[in-house]
């Protein structure tokens, strides 16, 4: 569990989608009612949430590809506003 007490295992909700969107270039979050324009390090975090990476283990992937510490608030405070959206849900 997290500080906030919530399951700590993050996917995408079933109506998204992550896909490159050739016309913009770049990657986006796609649901029945629009879309998500993602940058490149949010394409990355949301393709780690997968259902079975834990949060932590997101960060900690996260953190060895950009050779970083400490990213786990902006990790979840992107998690969480995509959650707010109903796109990424949490289990355990």
């Amino acid at each position: 569990m997290t500080a906030a007490g919530r399951p700590t295992v993050p996917r995408l909700h079933p109506k998204a989608r992550l896909q490159h969107d050739d016309v913009r270039g770049r990657d986006v979050l796609l649901y029945p009612e629009g879309l998500v324009a993602l940058n490149p390090t949010g394409a990355e975090i949301v393709g780690l949430c997968d259902g079975v990476r834990s949060l932590a283990d997101v960060v900690a992937e996260l953190e060895q590809r950009y050779g970083s510490t400490g990213l786990e608030p902006d990790v979840m405070a992107f998690l969480d506003g995509l959650a707010a959206k109903g796109l990424v849900t949490y289990g355990s």
